[in-house]
């Protein structure tokens, strides 16, 4: 399997790039996003999905191993292969795009060009607790400051509603005395809902 490729982009398309690594060019598919920033002749490394059937082999290129992460569970929804799920990788950040799945926003799924309602809502259906617990989870083990979609999803677990939990995250992430972890920034968060 191929988990990541680096080295020099030698041809950008209109959905791919040719990434020349020892010699070898592999054709990657990736976001408009991703073919935008990339320079031929430059360096530019990928996380890849490495998707092997009966009939074809295909390579999928992401610019972080969040992005790749979940374009792999976009996959486990039934009726998401992977091109719609690198169209709705590559429509936003992935914190909003969970951030999205937690709230029920369809609108904002929807706007992916591929994905419908019907869709839209099953994505929601099958993802909202893997979505969840995966943000709590990384939250709490990245050695990064927790962001916005991380606090919302915690709240979310804590039954909180959409516009209750967004309010106060943006309060706790404006509070320059709370601490950059997960932890520290729901505390803060908490201690917000229960003063209102």
């Amino acid at each position: 399997m191929i988990a990541s490729l680096d080295g020099m982009a030698g041809a950008v398309f209109a959905d791919s790039l040719i990434v020349e690594v020892g010699g070898i060019g592999y054709r990657v598919y990736c976001a408009p996003a991703v073919l935008a920033a990339v320079k031929v002749g430059e360096r530019t490394r990928l996380f890849t999905h490495h998707l092997v059937r009966e009939d074809a082999q295909a390579l999928y290129g992401f610019r972080t191993p969040e992005e790749l992460g979940f374009f792999g569970l976009l996959q486990t929804v039934t009726g998401v292969g992977p091109k719609v799920a690198l169209a709705i990788v590559g429509s936003r950040a992935v914190g909003d795009l969970q951030l999205a799945i937690l709230s029920e926003d369809l609108a904002l799924l929807t706007a992916v060009s591929g994905v419908g309602k019907k869709l839209a809502a099953r994505i929601v259906l099958e993802l909202r607790e893997k979505v969840a617990a995966a943000g709590v989870a990384a939250g709490a083990t990245a050695g990064s400051p927790a962001g916005e979609p991380e606090v919302v999803a915690a709240l979310l677990a804590l039954g909180y509603s959409v516009g209750e939990a967004r309010q106060a995250s943006r309060e706790a992430l404006s509070d320059a005395s709370v601490g950059p972890g997960l932890e520290d920034r729901v505390k803060a968060a908490l201690r917000t809902l229960l003063k209102g």
